[in-house]
Parts: structure tokens; C-alpha cells; sequence
């Protein structure tokens, strides 16, 4: 395992266990892993202000050679902040996305690099939820005040029962299939980001910025926005916790979270 030069942890349900907690153990074992040479890039679904405790931790903060995938690759950028790709929603997206909400009856929201937006003057509690989770403030804009926003992704944000009801009738979004990729990105989140955006081709994009092949990748995932990289990696590895579809598509399933599976899979390579 010499050529392994990077390891992409995803966050929630991978790096954290269910109580939202990074372990002495996981923490450690990364750090063993720094100390080896292995460049460790956090890919999540969050901004980089959802991560920066994090990255404080595992002490990766602030450094132009330390990189991040944030909103589940919408954004690869150091973890000083500088931006090194982005891609947006366009507004007539963020329209269209707005009015299924609206005829599916689902809470909905828009996620700027610095802000969650919201036309609903009811916050959703898994607005409330991801605002706290993402340390991101939330603001109301009519959808005609959206129109200058900088829109990175959309979610759909509800009760696990009624949102698993809602998408599995996938007719409603399909006309924006050319425009969109759709995932499940937690049992109450389903993500609209804009078409190629995805863990892997982030990934994909770091690994040719900083000259190294896939080969030389290990991931670590549970959830459907995982899989682009556990089959893009050299290594793909599959939390104990992972759905099914993440599972039959990695070479290895380590632990679940909430036994330090993140631990486990780096050491068998160290």
C-alpha cells in the first residue's frame, strides 16, 4: 500500500459517529496517518464552515496545502478558504427545484457558500437542523430576491417517512435530469446539485492538481454521495453503516461509525 498518497473521509456517519463525535481513536489513527505522509482531504456535503472544527482538530486548518470537498463537490477549495472550483446551480434551476418543493408539499432550501436560504417564512426543523449542523446563518428570500445569489445546491429536507414517499416517484424531477444530479444524502436530505458535481470528479480534479492517479486514493463513505468516489478510489471503502448500493460497489466494508470503522480501514493500510 506505499503508492496510497491521499485518504477522502466523508463526514456524517463516517468521520463522526451517530452522536456527531470524532473519536481519540479515528483522530489518532489520521494523525498517524499525516505523520506517515498520507494527505487526508474531508469530502462532505457541508461548506467548509461545517467542517472548520474539524479540521482544527485533526490540525488541517487554514493551509493553502491542505484541501477540503465541501458541498458534496460543488466546491474544492483549500482549507484557508481559496476556492480552486466551483459550480453553481443556475436561477432558473433553483426556480424549478423551488416548485416541486412546492407541489410535493416538501420543505426546501437553497445553500450558498456563506448562507442557507429559504421562501419558506415556516423554517423547516431540518433547516433549523442543517443551519446548526453547517454553522451557517439562515435568511427568507422570496424566490425573485434569489435571482444575484450564488446558489451551490438545493435540498429537499424533511421527515425521513414523508421526503422517502415524495422521491420515489422520481417523474417530477426528471425534466431537469440534463441539468441536475439528484441524491439521498441523509435519511431526511435529498440534494440537487448541479450535473458532474460529485465527490469523485472533485476528487478526480485534486488528484490531477496535485499529480497523482486514483490509484493513489482511498475513500471512506456510507451514504449514496459517496459513491462516485468509493468506485473512482484505488480503495474504495464502504462504512459498516453504509447503505447497500455503497457496500456492493467498494472493495473493503470496515466498522461502523460507532465503532471506529475510519480507524480501522486507515491502520490496515499503514
Amino acid at each position: 500500500m506505499k503508492n496510497i498518497k491521499i485518504i477522502a473521509i466523508d463526514v456524517d456517519g463516517t468521520l463522526l459517529n451517530s452522536k456527531k463525535e470524532l473519536t481519540l481513536k479515528v483522530k489518532n489513527t489520521i494523525l498517524k496517518a499525516r505523520r506517515a505522509g498520507i494527505k487526508i482531504v474531508i469530502a462532505t456535503g457541508r461548506p467548509l464552515s461545517g467542517v472548520e472544527k474539524i479540521l482544527t482538530e485533526l490540525g488541517l486548518n487554514d493551509q493553502e496545502d491542505q484541501y477540503v470537498v465541501c458541498f458534496g463537490g460543488g466546491v474544492v477549495e483549500t482549507t484557508a478558504g481559496d476556492v480552486l472550483f466551483e459550480k453553481k446551480l443556475t436561477y432558473d434551476n433553483y426556480l424549478d427545484l423551488e416548485t416541486i418543493s412546492l407541489k410535493l408539499g416538501l420543505h426546501f432550501h437553497a445553500s450558498a457558500p456563506d448562507r442557507i436560504y429559504t421562501a419558506d417564512r415556516d423554517i423547516g426543523d431540518y433547516t433549523l437542523y442543517e443551519a446548526n449542523l453547517v454553522n451557517l446563518g439562515i435568511s427568507y428570500r422570496t424566490p425573485a430576491e434569489m435571482k444575484d445569489i450564488p446558489i451551490i445546491k438545493c435540498m429537499y429536507v424533511d421527515r425521513q417517512d414523508l421526503l422517502d414517499q415524495k422521491i420515489a416517484d422520481h417523474r417530477p424531477f426528471a425534466h431537469l435530469d440534463d441539468e441536475i444530479t439528484f441524491a439521498k444524502t441523509a435519511p431526511f436530505y435529498y440534494e440537487a446539485n448541479p450535473k458532474g458535481v460529485s465527490k469523485g470528479n472533485a476528487l478526480k480534479f485534486l488528484c490531477h492538481k496535485l499529480n497523482l492517479s486514483s490509484e493513489n486514493l482511498i475513500a471512506i463513505g456510507d451514504e449514496e454521495n459517496d459513491l462516485s468516489m468509493i468506485k473512482l478510489a484505488g480503495i474504495g471503502v464502504a462504512m459498516g453503516n453504509a447503505v447497500p448500493a455503497v457496500k456492493e460497489a467498494a472493495q473493503r466494508v470496515t466498522s461502523d461509525c460507532d465503532h471506529d470503522g475510519v480507524a480501522e480501514a486507515i491502520e490496515k493500510i499503514l
